[in-house]
């Protein structure tokens, strides 16, 4: 795993720590947590067209921003809870999707890997 994901794993988990908030940051309660998260960042897309979800203005962006963030560090809190080196897992995953997804197959097309 990348020291920059490392490094911010343990800075999570010292603001935590200093919160006592590691009693609440079990997988169960940080998946919760994290799908909460997804809520907030689809609201932010909600009701656009696709168009306006390519191009957002200024204050959305920086929503965008923030929600994804909050995303990203209930990710990494779950990851490192559950003993997962999330960039490794992310490596295995595209192996995987590339044998169900073959370029030549799927190219320009949004169908499932079981309907190619």
């Amino acid at each position: 795993m990348s020291n920059e994901i490392k490094q911010l794993q343990r800075t999570l988990t010292e603001f935590a720590q200093e919160r006592d908030w590691e009693q609440f940051h079990t997988p169960k309660n940080l998946v919760m947590a994290l799908n909460g998260e997804i809520g907030e960042l689809t609201e932010i897309f909600q009701w656009l067209t696709p168009e306006q979800s390519l191009s957002l203005p200024e204050n959305k962006q920086e929503h965008l921003e923030e929600e994804l963030a909050d995303v990203m560090m209930y990710l990494l809190r779950l990851a490192d809870k559950c003993e997962v080196d999330i960039i490794d897992a992310c490596h295995k995953k595209l192996i995987k999707n590339k044998a169900k997804y073959p370029a030549d197959k799927c190219f320009g097309s949004a169908k499932k890997y079981n309907e190619l």
